[in-house]
């Protein structure tokens, strides 16, 4: 079976579901297509959601075009999408007059790329705008414009946004092959609708063939193969793996910290969350595509990072360590973000490595910006609508709407979740969302259910059945994860 679709967008990470968002204000049909069974599968759930300010990028890359502008998006996306953005600014930690002299290039940059009120400060104000922070610092990078956000829940807005205005989702959906219709027959010259123009590429899945006008390639470690599977540009991607250690809430978040940047990384960076954990993120090191085991090596250089930063963590306090990888175009330590020299129609928005959440607004707007450099000429919808309403938090809600909540359901009143306070109704919600959870992390990554410092020790049975119950399948069909990622076997004993 065909469906047919002005775009066809491949891969629904933050990047994907951003760039989903932004078309869906025109009148034109789109379909995401994703491999696993949920969006914001890969890197965009595996790493510490910090919105980099945009100093780091060298002047005048693609990086250093987005990140800035992305990071000043933010404020607008999450008023209007309502996940949760704090922007607390952050400081490059300096111990010396080396880093002194790194810290005035890192400013130069920054100036450069359109980052405002940046500082290099002293002692005395780092102690004041973090008391953590290390007393042996002599100097930092102030920035006030950083931010951090949890990076799925902004895909997951994104894509439910992107649902509401007409997006169709296409799930567990990977591609196995591209068929271009047209070969490099050029688009046509000047303006025209994009709706009027002709069928370009058949997209292979097995959840049926989506043929479409044109083809948006934003798929994370799979771009490169799916620009080969189209007959698009040849490149390699690396695979710079990153591990991640999550401490337990404080009192307080930490303001990000950060060491002075190594030419590949910005070293591992000690940051607080938008509910109050600690994220220590992130190493990073060539190894095999794929590989998401975290290293005793790798953690141990996490916790000696961090402690270099704020020598007061208590790194026993670590509830989860995890890891992803970055996809980088070898060759090419940048983003590649527009139409394709090679296959009229196709568009790439590929090596989104660091700073990629930091840059998703506004990698988004670039597409759109392209798409009409293209001379396609893209109505807007005059019933596109830019907010989403976040769905009920129970723990961040007061003690009055809680009590509304249960009276009105008492489902709300029944906590599944301890440790993120989160009750069977906030769970069902996640299920009935649009796309919404069908996996146990699904559930986890809208509601946080699981999240907690027992990380699912109690709650996951529950969880199993309430997604069997919502889902009307037996509870051994619930994976944890994607596909195949199963929980429970069957029945042990009849009738129980």
């Amino acid at each position: 079976m065909a469906e047919s679709f002005d775009i066809a967008i491949v891969g629904a990470g933050i990047t994907g579901c951003a760039i989903a968002r932004q078309l869906a204000r025109y009148e034109n049909s789109i379909c995401v297509i994703e491999a696993g069974n949920d969006v914001a599968l890969g890197a965009s759930k595996a790493n510490g959601g910090l919105v980099h300010a945009g100093y780091d990028p060298a002047p005048g890359t693609v990086k250093a075009q987005v990140n800035a502008r992305g990071c000043e998006l933010y404020s607008q996306w999450s008023n209007e999408l309502g996940f949760l953005f704090n922007r607390t600014g952050s400081m490059v930690l300096g111990f010396s007059a080396d880093d002194h002299a790194a810290l005035e290039r890192l400013m130069q940059n920054g100036r450069a790329n359109g980052v405002p009120e940046l500082e290099i400060v002293g002692p005395e104000h780092i102690r004041h705008l973090e008391p953590r922070a290390n007393e042996q610092a002599t100097c930092a990078l102030w920035c006030p414009s950083t931010g951090y956000v949890d990076p799925f829940d902004v895909a997951i807005a994104c894509a439910e946004n992107a649902t509401a205005n007409g997006v169709t989702f296409l799930r567990e959906a990977p591609v196995q092959a591209i068929d271009t219709l047209l070969g490099n027959a050029p688009l046509p010259v000047g303006s025209r609708r994009l709706s009027d123009q002709p069928e370009r590429f058949a997209i292979h899945t097995p959840k049926g063939t989506v043929r479409c006008r044109i083809l948006v390639n934003a798929a994370g470690n799979g771009a490169a193969l799916i620009s080969h599977m189209a007959g698009a540009e040849e490149f390699k991607l690396a695979w710079r793996q990153g591990n991640i250690a999550v401490l337990d809430k404080e009192p307080r978040a930490l303001m990000p910290l950060y060491p002075v940047p190594t030419p590949i990384s910005k070293g591992v960076i000690v940051t607080g969350t938008v509910h109050g954990n600690t994220v220590i993120t992130a190493t990073a090191a060539l190894r095999e595509p794929g590989d998401r085991d975290t290293y005793a090596a790798d953690v141990e250089t996490l916790l000696n990072g961090a402690r270099k930063l704020v020598p007061d963590l208590d790194t026993r306090r670590v509830v989860r360590t995890f890891a992803g990888g970055r996809a980088v175009i070898e060759g090419l330590n940048d983003f590649m973000i527009g139409p394709s020299a090679v296959l009229p129609g196709m568009f790439h928005a590929a090596g989104i490595q660091s700073p990629g959440v930091a840059s998703a607004p506004a990698i988004a707007e670039r597409m759109d910006r392209v798409l009409h450099d293209t001379g396609l000429d893209l109505e807007k919808r005059p019933d596109w609508n830019p907010m989403r309403r976040a769905p009920e938090d129970f723990d961040r809600s007061s003690p009055q709407h809680q009590a509304e909540l249960i009276e009105h359901d008492p489902a709300w009143g029944r906590i599944v979740c301890r440790c993120e306070t989160v009750p069977e109704a906030e769970i069902v919600q996640a299920i009935h969302r649009s796309p919404g959870a069908v996996s146990v992390e699904g559930v986890k990554r809208r509601c946080r259910a699981g999240m907690g410092r027992c990380q699912s020790g109690f709650c996951q049975s529950r969880v199993v059945h309430i997604l069997a119950r919502e889902l009307g399948c037996e509870p051994s069909a619930v994976p944890l994860e994607d596909r195949g990622s199963w929980i429970v076997d069957g029945t042990l004993k009849e009738g129980r």
